[in-house]
């Protein structure tokens, strides 16, 4: 019969015993046999109230998800590679809002037309934007054409 390391109710070390009276143990206690670490040798079982192990191990994972923070990937689109100095500021101060708030930020720059000619500038605008950046961002992915855009992606530090 296969022993198991067995932990009582008051929380002591019981030792290794059979299972079987482990089970016996437990089932002269009114309570349950519940394998807690199964990767162990021998295998580890407490005897407790199954219900109430398993509200524990609920509530355990719901504080940790509370405490989880979800790294967001925001979008800022630049309409094209000509754009003026002040709206390349305005934008560079809400990328910075992202930055600073922990989420990664993909720029992204259209080319319309007879633009895309002009794929250079593109490059040079979002590698400018990535050096404003460089005291609280690091490039994640270097400038490169998705279809008729050319993304950049900046994460923070």
């Amino acid at each position: 019969m296969p022993q198991i390391r067995l932990i009582g109710s008051d929380g002591g070390q019981v030792g290794i015993i059979e299972t079987a009276r482990a089970l016996a143990m437990a089932e002269e206690a009114n309570l349950d046999l519940v394998e807690v670490a199964a990767e162990a040798r021998p295998p580890v079982c407490r005897i407790i109230d199954y219900g109430k192990f398993r509200y524990d191990q609920e509530k355990k994972a719901k504080e940790a998800r509370k405490k989880q923070h979800n790294v967001q990937m925001k979008g800022i689109r630049i309409a094209q590679p000509t754009i003026s100095e002040h709206d390349l500021e305005y934008r560079t101060s809400h990328i910075r809002t992202f930055i600073e708030k922990g989420n990664r930020v993909k720029v992204s720059v259209r080319f319309r037309g007879r633009q895309m000619a002009y794929q250079d500038r593109g490059y040079e605008l979002l590698q400018n934007l990535a050096d404003k950046l460089k005291d609280v961002a690091v490039v994640d992915q270097a400038p490169k054409m998705e279809g008729r855009e050319m993304s950049l992606i900046l994460r923070p530090l």
